[in-house]
Formats: C-alpha cells, sequence, structure tokens
C-alpha cells in the first residue's frame, strides 16, 4: 500500500512546484513594475517641489518689486505654490512604499534639473548673450549628464522588494548589519558634532555630514512608514504594531534636527555649495543605510551594481556642474567715510584709506555693486583747512569745509 500511494504522491507534488516555477516570472514583472511606478512617483514629486519652490519665490519677488503692502501668506501665488509643495512631498512618500530606498534617494536630482530649467524660464533669471557659454553652458551640460544618470539608476536599480510588516521591519531592525551600521553611525555622528560644538568646526563638509546621517535614519524610517501604510491600506492592518509608532516618531525626529542644521548650514555658506555636497552625501548616506536594512542588493549581480552606481556617479557629476554656475551673491557690507565728518583731520596723510577698497565693495547709500564704476564716482575726499582767527579777536568759525570739483 505504501509503494502504491507513493507515484501518486509524487504526482500531486509536481504541479506544485510547476506552479511555483512559473509564479517566478510574474513575481518578476511585478517587482519592476513597482519599480517603475515608484521612480515615476518620486520623479513627480520633485518636479512639482521645483514649480512649488519657485511660485513661492516668485510670490515673494513680485512683492518686493511693488508697493503691494500684503504679507506674502495673503496672496494666491505663494497658497498655490504651498498646495503644490505638500502634493510633492506627498508623491516622493508614497514612492518610497513601493521602489526599493537605493533607488528613490538618488532620484533627489530631478529637482536640481528642474530649478535650474524654471529658474531661467519661470523667474526670468536675465543673462547676456556674450555671459551665456560662460554661465550657462555647463550647467546645461549637467542637466544632461544628471538625466543620463537617472537613467541608469531606474535602469539598473535594485529589484529587492518585501513586503512592509511589523514582523519584517522588527527583524531588520535587530539584524546584525544594521546594528553594525547603527554603532558606526552612532560614533561618527557624535565625533562631528563634538568637533563642530566644542572646536567650532563649521566646516560644509563637517555640517552637512550631519545632516547625511541624519538623513539616512530619515529614509529609512518613511519607507518603514509608508510601506506599512500602504499594506494597511492593502488590506493587512500594520497600524495596531509598536514599531509603526516607533518609526513615525524616529521619522518626524530626525528630520526636525536634519531642518536645524540644514539652516546653519544655509546661514555660512551658499545654497549652491549645499545643494551639491548635501546630495552627494546625503545619497550616499542613504544607500548604504538601504543596503545594510532592508538589504537592497541582495541577489543583484555585479553588472547592476556597477552600472548602478556609475550613474549615481554620473548624477553626482551633474549636479555638480549645474550648481556651480550659479551667481553667488556679494554680501551688502555699508559704512560711513570718516573723512567726511566736519572737525576731524584728514586720515590720508600717510595713504592709508579708512574706508574699504570699492573693488570690494559697496559705496554707501547705494544698493547696487559698483564694481564697474568710474573713478570719477568714487566718494570724495573733503579735507579741512583750519582758519586763523583775527587779531581783534573777531569770532570766526572754528574749520572751513572746501568741496572739491569732480571733473567730468
Amino acid at each position: 500500500m505504501e509503494r502504491g500511494n507513493s507515484p501518486n504522491l509524487q504526482l500531486q507534488q509536481l504541479p506544485l512546484a510547476t506552479a511555483a516555477v512559473s509564479a517566478q516570472p510574474h513575481t518578476d514583472s511585478f517587482s519592476y513594475k513597482e519599480n517603475l511606478i515608484g521612480a515615476l512617483l518620486a520623479i513627480f514629486g520633485h518636479l512639482v517641489i521645483s514649480i512649488a519652490l519657485n511660485l513661492q519665490k516668485y510670490s515673494h519677488v513680485r512683492l518686493a518689486g511693488s508697493k503691494d503692502p500684503r504679507a506674502y501668506f495673503k496672496t494666491k501665488t505663494w497658497w498655490c505654490g504651498l498646495f503644490l509643495l505638500v502634493l510633492g512631498e506627498l508623491g516622493v512618500f508614497s514612492s518610497y512604499a513601493f521602489a526599493p530606498l537605493s533607488l528613490i534617494v538618488p532620484l533627489s536630482a530631478v529637482s536640481v534639473i528642474a530649478s535650474a530649467i524654471i529658474g531661467i524660464i519661470f523667474i526670468k533669471e536675465k543673462w547676456k548673450p556674450k555671459d551665456f557659454l560662460r554661465r550657462y553652458v555647463l550647467s546645461f551640460v549637467g542637466c544632461g549628464l544628471a538625466i543620463v544618470g537617472t537613467y541608469l539608476l531606474i535602469t539598473f536599480g535594485p529589484n529587492s522588494h518585501e513586503k512592509m510588516t511589523g514582523e519584517n521591519i522588527t527583524r531588520h531592525l535587530v539584524s546584525w548589519p544594521f546594528l553594525l551600521y547603527m554603532l558606526v553611525e552612532i560614533i561618527m555622528f557624535c565625533l562631528l558634532l563634538y568637533f563642530y560644538k566644542e572646536k567650532n568646526a563649521n566646516y560644509i563638509v563637517v555640517i552637512l555630514l550631519l545632516v547625511a546621517l541624519l538623513g539616512s535614519m530619515t529614509a529609512v524610517t518613511v519607507k518603514a512608514v509608508a510601506g506599512m501604510i500602504l499594506v494597511s491600506i492593502q488590506g493587512n492592518l500594520q497600524l495596531d504594531y509598536p514599531i509603526f509608532y516607533i518609526m513615525l516618531v524616529c521619522m518626524i525626529a530626525t528630520a526636525i534636527f536634519q531642518a536645524t542644521f540644514l539652516a546653519q548650514a544655509s546661514q555660512l555658506y551658499d545654497s549652491s555649495q549645499i545643494a551639491s555636497v548635501g546630495y552627494i552625501l546625503s545619497t550616499t548616506a542613504a544607500i548604504t543605510a538601504g543596503a545594510t536594512f532592508y538589504l537592497d542588493f541582495t541577489g543583484e549581480d555585479v553588472l547592476h551594481i556597477c552600472m548602478f552606481a556609475l550613474g549615481c556617479l554620473i548624477a553626482f557629476l551633474g549636479v555638480f556642474l549645474i550648481t556651480r554656475n550659479r551667481k553667488k551673491s556679494v554680501p551688502f557690507e555699508p559704512y560711513i567715510s570718516m573723512d567726511a565728518m566736519p572737525g576731524m583731520q584728514n586720515m590720508h596723510d600717510k595713504g592709508t584709506a579708512v574706508q574699504p577698497d570699492l573693488k570690494a565693495s559697496f559705496s554707501y547709500g547705494a544698493l547696487e555693486n559698483n564694481d564697474n564704476m568710474p573713478e570719477i564716482y568714487t566718494p570724495a575726499t573733503l579735507p579741512i583747512v583750519q582758519e586763523q582767527h583775527g587779531p581783534k579777536g573777531a569770532s570766526a568759525p572754528p574749520y572751513r569745509v572746501l568741496e572739491h570739483s569732480k571733473k567730468e
């Protein structure tokens, strides 16, 4: 009887194995479809965010150039930009629920590309034809490189997909690769924070490394929260797991501290430097976190990993070229010429001028840069000539100011 039943058992197992083999291509095609959905959502979100920021900038510029006494938050343009900003952030947030973390994070280069193009077209930034080659050719080359890098990222991105359930996230959270990564990150963060606060190491790399380390944790928690919400919408409720609220609190906390360090960096350095260096450091840290926490590159062949790394490098170079040619703002440095004050001696006797060099600053009372201003318009020195009192003690002014006429 046992020998007679064994062939039947073998025949019953054959369809199951066949079904498992046939289901594997469907899973792969579905995973590539999820990658495409996540990538499109991320690109859409970053494009909308760039449009929103330029709309709000346009609202501020228009109010500054008019006599409208209204505040910026009372204009329709600013509120439209705020609505688009929220919509774009929702698009980027939802993209983490479909595609791997290592694929979504580098796609933030799209916002840099869009800002470079929209800033010229929408804000109508003025440029002269003779300055076009010098200022904008490298920017367009950078846009092209960033687009090529984005294409390589989408094509050769990791294809690992896992249901973001509470059990899976808890298992990843206590895995030894992520615990080792967290130990190294905590040590690096404490050292950088010590040098930044105690040693006054206000270098851009130090500040943006702090932002990148916090941003990697923000990206990990965002994917966990977005994935658990998606699984809950599909019918498997995950909101009753404590790990969901732990990830939610960590996401909000790291985002707040990240914004704090970014605000401090913006007070010390130019926004173009922050955009390029911050993109490179934050993307590298987030990809490393995704590879250790979610094991994004498990099962990927060497060719796909190398092409993905090449796409990241090309995107880094493109963002660097885009931000390299942005015009740096010159700070306003008002001063008062001490020689123009009556009753004081001429302070140019030894050839040392008190007021700053005209080529390195602004003239007092002017809001425009005067690098090309002719020398005849430089502030004139008003020397003081003392008069002697009359023999009879007649009252006379203690000084007389001689005005030098400027030659036209």
